[in-house]
This record gives C-alpha cells, sequence and structure tokens, in this order.
C-alpha cells in the first residue's frame, strides 16, 4: 500500500509524491492506529467526506478528545480567542 500512495495525481491531472514519512514526524493526531496518518490529503479527504476537522487542526487537549465536528472545532477556537 505505500507504494500506492508514493504518487497520487490532483484533480488537474499533475502527478503528486506523497511524503508520508516527513508527514508522520510533525503529525499531531492521536489515533495512531489510522491508516491515512501521515497520508495528509487521504486524512483531510476523508474528514471532509465525514462533515469533520482532521485532528492535526485541534489544540492537543482537545485533539485529544477525538471530537472532530466543526462544531466542536468552533466551540475550542472561540474560547480561545475569546481568553484573549
Amino acid at each position: 500500500m505505500q507504494n500506492a500512495q508514493k504518487n497520487k495525481q490532483n484533480k488537474k491531472g499533475v502527478s503528486m509524491e506523497c511524503k508520508k514519512d516527513e508527514n508522520l514526524v510533525e503529525c499531531t493526531c492521536s489515533s495512531t492506529t489510522c491508516q491515512k496518518r501521515g497520508i495528509c490529503c487521504e486524512c483531510v479527504r476523508s474528514h471532509r467526506e465525514r462533515g469533520e476537522i482532521p485532528g492535526c487542526f485541534f489544540p492537543k487537549s482537545a485533539e485529544l478528545k477525538h471530537n472532530r465536528s466543526i462544531e466542536y472545532f468552533v466551540e475550542v477556537y472561540s474560547k480561545m480567542l475569546n481568553r484573549n
């Protein structure tokens, strides 16, 4: 499967190399068993299709709750912005 992830084509047919190993170094998602971990384009697509936001967009304390809903995302950042 990793070889299948190596080169993807975007909607315009341009080939893009997946940098999974580099992405994993910076990945903040706590779902370590996820098959999309490090394959950011697939992770974002998967969450978007479910009306969710990927864990890496959340602060660590919120990410650990595994609530990926847009409503929770707005709630978390609204509270953060109101504190400042």
